[in-house]
């Protein structure tokens, strides 16, 4: 179980919603479902127009999730990690700052989301 929060300069104010975890959505899909105006393109993790701000709001402090290799290559090409950051974050199992929401898969703890 998980509650995320939306926010964005694009909306009017914050949404939070609750998400099933390990229902194997993705962040986008939950966005749709409840109308938050993720921007994207693709949906499929090629072109890089949904890559969002997760941050852990759980006092066990942020969760470590792997980043997919489409994710790991847009999120370089973007401008968003580094790297050298990628390599940081697949040896410490922490989670990256950045996720593309056509990617991440919402887990078991409460997260902001910001784009």
């Amino acid at each position: 179980m998980a509650n995320i929060t939306f926010t964005s300069p694009a909306m009017k104010k914050d949404v939070t919603v609750y998400a099933v975890a390990g229902d194997r959505r993705t962040l986008l899909a939950v966005a749709k479902e409840h109308d938050i105006p993720i921007h994207h393109e693709c949906g499929d993790g090629e072109c890089g127009s949904c890559a969002v701000q997760v941050t852990s709001l759980g006092a066990n402090g942020p969760k470590g999730a792997h980043l997919t290799e489409k994710e790991k290559i847009v999120l370089i090409l973007a401008g968003k990690l580094t790297k050298q950051e990628i390599e940081r974050i697949e040896v410490t199992d922490v989670a990256p700052a950045w996720r593309m929401a056509c990617q991440f898969m919402v887990q078991d703890g409460d997260i902001l989301v910001r784009f």
